[in-house]
């Protein structure tokens, strides 16, 4: 397949080369030293298993991905919707669009623009970071699972599921995505606010009484407005939201990457998402909306800086 990464960051870069590894014809759309980096060099990717190296296509034009067959969508969710409007008028009509990022409200935006019908959501468990432009350190076991919007495109998201299993990659469809989207944006709600608040690993988090129980009141805020949605978690669950933590203890979030790299954070789809929520169902989640004002003025400050 010719296969696009849009956003060929940690996340991007990682399963790109891991679908290039298995012989499909991969775009990677980057920018900045990143992008030089992997111009000049190839794109180094070290994992616990070996040292990869892909000289693939690497480019900062979206018009590069004009006849993929499917685009991986790995933008930050404050670029969604731009990154959308630009694929829209370059892309086939019948390419496929699958989004990896953070959040639940991703899905809604690219509908919009493609149409539910192609675009298909992915839950993605991977450990990866950008050790320096151009090199992805990956850690530990990664997956996806992928599913359609609608039930029209279930057999298109099995295939798509079927495809990334052959890869390499250990994934596997469900009808079911937004629910499994939700428990794993339960995680990040819980623990990459908190991170890039106090510069704090998830160990951190885990070990340290008060930073534990700040982010005991941000999980529960979280659930009992996924759960006011309609979706329901077992009690199971729930219990194991910290110990399951325990795998990814050395971790940096997402989030707190972004800030030590004077990124800008994913603060709306994030925290801002359960706070809007919330307001419209007339709840209360005072530890996210805390956190969220907090995190508004620290990229605000940290932006500053760096002009």
């Amino acid at each position: 397949m010719k296969i696009g990464i849009m956003g060929a960051g940690a996340v991007g870069a990682f399963f790109g080369s891991v679908l290039h590894k298995a012989g499909h014809e991969v775009t990677f759309i980057a920018r900045g030293q990143h992008l030089k980096a992997m111009r000049e060099n190839g794109l180094t990717v070290k994992s616990d298993q070996e040292i990869m190296k892909v000289d693939g296509i690497f480019s900062d034009d979206p018009a590069s991905l004009s006849d993929s067959d499917i685009v991986l969508i790995c933008v930050k969710s404050n670029d969604t919707e731009e990154t959308a409007k630009n694929l829209k008028n370059v892309l086939r009509e019948d390419t496929y669009i699958l989004t990896l990022q953070n959040g639940v409200d991703n899905e809604e935006i690219l509908a919009d623009i493609f149409g539910k019908n192609r675009v298909f959501s992915c839950a993605t468990y991977v450990q990866a970071a950008v050790q320096e432009p151009g090199v992805i350190q990956q850690n530990g076991e990664f997956s996806l699972v992928v599913g359609e919007l609608e039930s029209s495109a279930l057999e298109s998201a099995q295939e798509i599921a079927a495809a990334l299993k052959d890869s390499g990659i250990f994934a596997k469809h469900s009808s079911t995505i937004l629910y499994n989207k939700w428990k794993k944006y339960i995680w990040n709600v819980t623990f990459n606010p908190l991170s890039a608040a106090m510069e704090a690993s998830t160990g951190d988090i885990l070990d340290q009484p008060n930073l534990r129980a700040l982010a005991e009141k941000i999980c529960a805020e979280v659930i009992s407005v996924g759960e006011k949605l309609g979706y329901e978690f077992s009690s199971y669950f729930k219990e194991n939201i910290f110990p399951n933590a325990e795998q990814a203890r050395n971790h940096q979030t997402s989030m707190l990457q972004d800030r030590l790299n004077g990124k800008k954070m994913e603060i709306e789809s994030l925290c801002g998402y359960v706070v809007r929520k919330s307001r419209e169902l007339n709840m209360s989640v005072p530890t996210i909306e805390t956190i969220y004002h907090i995190l508004k003025y620290l990229e605000s400050s940290d932006l500053k800086k760096t002009k």
